[in-house]
């Protein structure tokens, strides 16, 4: 038997309600906002996420999916969304066309990693772009966003952490100030510690190993380093969660994984997902635009994994395996010379745009009545011989239990009336 790849999922009929139920939420919410679906490729030039992402990440060196890797048209299933959507911008002139630009996206990203509970090779994601501007209050918009969105699905207990991690005037002295510090212990830390300390000092804050944020608990704090914009925006995001009346935690650890990173960085934790308990992040990158080939322009977002949305439904018991069926209307026919009948029957309603099916396997009026009853249809249509000599049916309402004749030619009609 071929089952499907270590890392990849299928979604069975019986889970698809609840996610739909969250993607019909995303679009609901993300609309609400001002915010414009876009959709990019599954695979995009390699060089776009060696660029934008950072060439030594763990994404880049070890997680991403490629083919022909070391040729110049190497392609790779990307690994996030941000930087196809920027590429995408620039390539498409639409900043020219708009300068600000609000895009959201519901989608698959893959990630060559162990698979684990809320970690999957490929692994779908929520999130938003907003492009073209650098106002600290929209950092705040975006928060709000997600935080609306979590709600909308149901998901309880969301905890927001946020930070600043400084720009490219303020962040070198940060990062000398901590790499001085972290230096006379770094042959204590972990062996990703120890390798990052070189490559981007910044992620040793970001180690969950319990002796390494020991290590690092009075680390300097990129707060003393700030210069006088990257100070006065943090405090114009802070200032407009607190009034929006949002609970959240100042964590001067917090850092995102990402090289593109500037500035505003937040963080969403939820019960039920474990000791990695991140459900999703995001912040401000205002140097992307311009390294993908664009002019200088501020941009914030965030991405929230969906697996991970489900499992925090299924820990708060919101997200039950449901059988979902769309029929309104189930033909049954009553012998092998009613069934062209009851056929075309289904066809004038599912013209009508009315939600109809009927038996395709040649069983007995109590067998098709019982199936009906399983798909939950709400109303019957019964065709035998006698009535189709008549040129009616009988329309049964099962809730009521109630039963009618009506004639096919206004069948249709009929049926629309009863759903309004």
């Amino acid at each position: 038997m071929i089952q499907a790849p270590l890392g990849f999922e299928d979604h069975l009929p019986d889970r698809l309600p609840v996610w739909r139920r969250i993607e019909d939420a995303a679009r609901r919410i993300s609309e609400t906002y001002g915010y414009r679906e876009m959709r990019t490729p599954l695979m995009e030039s390699t060089e776009l996420f060696v660029r934008s992402v950072g060439e030594v990440t763990d994404i880049v060196e070890k997680e991403m999916f490629t083919f022909d890797k070391g040729d110049k048209d190497s392609l790779t299933l990307r690994p996030e969304l941000t930087a196809p959507f920027v590429r995408a911008c620039v390539e498409h002139s639409l900043f020219k066309k708009k300068p600000f630009q609000k895009l959201f996206y519901v989608g698959a990203n893959f990630r060559k990693e162990r698979p684990q509970k809320g970690r999957l090779r490929q692994f779908h994601q929520f999130g938003v772009e907003a492009l073209g501007a650098s106002d600290a209050l929209l950092d705040a918009e975006t928060v709000l966003l997600a935080l609306a969105f979590f709600e909308a699905v149901g998901v309880p207990g969301v905890r927001t952490r946020v930070n600043t991690i400084g720009c490219p005037t303020c962040r070198p002295a940060f990062r000398d100030a901590l790499k001085a510090h972290l230096e006379p212990k770094l042959a204590r830390f972990c062996e990703n510690c120890r390798r990052r300390f070189d490559r981007n000092v910044f992620r040793v804050l970001d180690c969950k190993v319990e002796g390494c944020v020991a290590l690092s608990s009075d680390a300097p704090r990129v707060q003393a380093h700030l210069c006088d914009g990257c100070r006065a925006h943090d405090e114009g995001f802070i200032g407009a969660l607190r009034r929006a009346g949002v609970a959240f935690e100042q964590d001067p650890r917090l850092v995102r994984g990402f090289d593109y990173y500037t500035r505003t960085v937040y963080e969403f934790r939820a019960p039920g997902l474990g000791a990695q308990d991140a459900i999703g992040g995001g912040g401000r990158y205002d140097n992307l635009i311009a390294e993908m080939g664009g002019d200088p322009a501020g941009a914030v977002g965030f991405a929230v994994g969906l697996e991970r949305v489900v499992i925090a439904l299924e820990a708060a018991g919101k997200a039950p395996e449901e059988e979902w069926f769309p029929t309104r209307v189930y033909v049954t026919h009553i012998g092998p010379e009613t069934r062209d009948a009851a056929f075309d029957i289904v066809r004038t309603l599912r013209t009508a745009g009315i939600s109809a099916d009927m038996d395709f396997e040649g069983r007995s009026l109590k067998a098709q009545m019982r199936n009906a009853n399983r798909v939950k249809a709400p109303r019957v249509v019964i065709l035998g011989p006698d009535e189709m000599a008549k040129g009616e049916v009988k329309v049964r309402d099962m809730a009521k239990s109630a039963e009618e004749s009506v004639a096919v030619k206004d069948l249709a009609a009929r049926l629309a009336r009863a759903e309004e």
